[in-house]
């Protein structure tokens, strides 16, 4: 006979595995299409001509960022923001212009006052500098990178994606507003990043504080560049797609490096310095930070899986209503899985790539010194020293020294995705490009000037697109590489977009 604590022990365990299943149920059942319908598209009359006259002018101006800080071309951003000026009268005439940096000051913060005070102000966000053009890819381009040259359909040159199209599609839809009479019931804040590419932080990090030191307290919406609108751009899905950035990882680069004996390569030591670090490396890269489930993650697979095939339905929806801090088997299925792409696997753990290796200055002389650095892209509470505790225990030798030569950022706050502010610009991403498209968040792995802005309290709504259609991700190659183009008719609705989203703003 059983006694009574084995009953109602057996009940309980009844009543816990009935509720187990009937919430496992039921998360299936909620794990339904999260996509807006029935938008109605809007088509804005826009003077085509003169904006793809004044993007292609604004590629000609070399705003680089080298790596080397002290290759800094002054000249090349004053004449830009010259051009920006003559370019955008009514804009010039009606918003505060300040040029901002420590210590260059070369970005641009424009303020658009609002009628209205009360409300929280919004933020658009996009950068001037653009990467180098490396001289041995020259002859790969189909256009000279820098002659703003428009021709097949197409603006080519460095910079019309990443991202001068994002600036000139935002002043465009500025001067449009202006013409008509238009004032904003809330602040606008335009901010142009001059160093973006190198991690911002004489520009962006700089604006921030300034902001900040203002006193205010909260920004209603802020929009960066991300990833644009494309076909294909994440694995399993071949529709088109535009992923909106709700978080950021963070952002290190650490140096390692070896300080010993050099001499004669006829007679080596026993270890050389290369030697010593590259075996450090090798201990490094082979000690990979654990996966984990970013919250961002699970908001992303809760709009993105019911779209993705059916076979794996049920560990999207396992990772969609999972609970933060814990791994069920079927979320460890998802993570076996995502582990097979780099893009997917990049979402999952702070990621190590070692980007630079420099030692030696002849082949038969031993270098005394030898020094690597390394990226790294943290996860939420992977800090710089908990990441240089990782890399001492990884590489467990005490020749190798460490030092952070980067302007290190942490993981960002996260967007609300259910906000007001996601569904307004889903809703302004239809009205622009129709419904025919997933529009999901997304946990962005790379990262963007305003990092600096979503990882303090006043702006943790951060979203993050590039507001431009391509047509396949082959477009997509373009970001720092050859042959960047836009399409001419695609640049008509990303000013549109802006143009729409400065109405949508009304009813934030």
């Amino acid at each position: 006979m059983l006694r009574l604590t084995n009953i109602i022990y057996i009940a309980v365990a009844a009543v816990i595995v009935a509720i187990s299943q009937f919430a496992c149920a039921d998360n299936e059942s909620d794990f339904t299409s999260m996509q807006m319908t029935g938008v109605e598209q809007i088509d804005v009359d826009v003077d085509l001509d003169g904006a793809v006259k004044r993007l292609s002018k604004a590629v000609t101006f070399k705003t680089i960022s080298n790596q080397d800080r002290n290759d800094f071309d002054e000249q090349a951003f004053t004449d830009y923001h010259a051009f920006i000026e003559k370019s955008y009268p009514n804009v010039h005439k009606n918003l505060k212009k300040e040029v901002l940096g420590d210590p260059r000051p070369y970005s641009l913060l424009y303020t658009w006052e609002g009628k209205d005070p009360s409300l929280q102000p919004a933020l658009l966000y996009a950068h001037q500098d653009v990467v180098p053009v490396p001289d041995e890819s020259r002859d790969q381009w189909h256009a000279d990178p820098f002659a703003g040259t428009v021709k097949d359909g197409y603006i080519w040159g460095r910079g019309v994606l990443d991202d001068k199209n994002q600036i000139h599609a935002i002043l465009e839809a500025a001067e449009m507003k202006l013409k008509e009479g238009w004032q904003p019931s809330r602040t606008l804040y335009f901010v142009f990043g001059h160093d973006e590419e190198v991690g911002g932080p004489e520009g962006a990090r700089y604006v921030a504080d300034v902001l900040e030191k203002r006193g205010i307290e909260r920004f209603a919406f802020v929009i960066d560049e991300s990833a644009p609108l494309t076909p294909g751009i994440f694995p399993g899905v071949e529709k088109n797609t535009a992923l909106i950035g709700i978080a950021q990882k963070g952002y290190i680069s650490l140096e390692l490096s070896i300080h010993g004996i050099g001499g004669h390569s006829s007679m080596p030591m026993e270890e050389s310095n290369i030697g010593i670090l590259a075996q450090a490396i090798g201990k490094l890269e082979e000690a990979q930070f654990p996966y984990r489930i970013h919250p961002a993650v699970r908001a992303q697979y809760r709009y993105m899986g019911p779209e993705l095939d059916k076979e794996h339905q049920p560990l999207y929806s396992a990772v969609a209503f999972g609970k933060d801090g814990e791994i069920s088997d079927l979320e460890q299925d998802f993570i076996d899985l995502m582990a097979q792409n780099e893009v997917t696997r990049a979402m999952l753990h702070t990621t190590i790539a070692v980007t630079m290796f420099n030692a030696g200055i002849k082949d038969n002389v031993l270098p005394p010194s030898a020094a690597a650095v390394v990226n790294f892209r943290p996860m939420p509470g992977d800090t710089p020293e908990v990441i240089m505790e990782h890399i001492k225990k990884a590489i467990d030798d005490d020749r190798i020294q460490m030092k952070d030569i980067s302007a290190s950022t942490p993981a960002t706050n996260i967007a609300d995705a259910n906000g007001p502010g996601y569904k307004m610009l889903e809703k302004t991403i239809r009205q622009t490009w129709g419904n025919d498209l997933i529009v999901s968040p997304f946990f962005v792995v790379g990262g963007s000037d305003s990092k600096h802005f979503q990882a303090r309290d006043f702006a943790p709504d951060v979203y993050t697109i590039t507001a431009i259609q391509l047509e396949n991700t082959e477009e997509f190659k373009g970001f720092h590489g050859v042959n960047e183009r836009i399409l001419v008719d695609e640049y008509k609705r990303s000013i549109g977009f802006f143009y729409t989203l400065f109405n949508n703003l009304e009813n934030l």
